[in-house]
């Protein structure tokens, strides 16, 4: 089986909270990467999302540390949205 991971990069235009997360993330750009497999036995290539990470800056660490949060692709079209109403 065939593994990928597609990123792509999300903004936002004010703070914005995550199931998951205590606190609230400040606006900005944040990568997403979507790790897919490659579904077998169909007659033309697909891809199945097995995970989506958000990459986010490491609270209280100094330098580019960051961490990443696995989260539900519906949680962040939510808080997308949510973005921009």
């Amino acid at each position: 089986m065939e593994f990928r991971t597609r990123q792509t990069t999300v903004h936002f235009n004010a703070a914005f909270k995550l199931p998951g997360l205590d606190m609230v993330q400040p606006a900005g750009d944040y990568r997403v990467d979507h790790d897919e497999e490659q579904i077998e036995n169909v007659s033309r290539q697909a891809w199945r999302r097995i995970d989506t990470i958000i990459h986010l800056p490491a609270i209280n660490e100094k330098g580019s540390k960051r961490q990443m949060l696995s989260i539900s692709p519906s949680d962040l079209d939510a808080a997308i949205e949510r973005d921009r109403q």
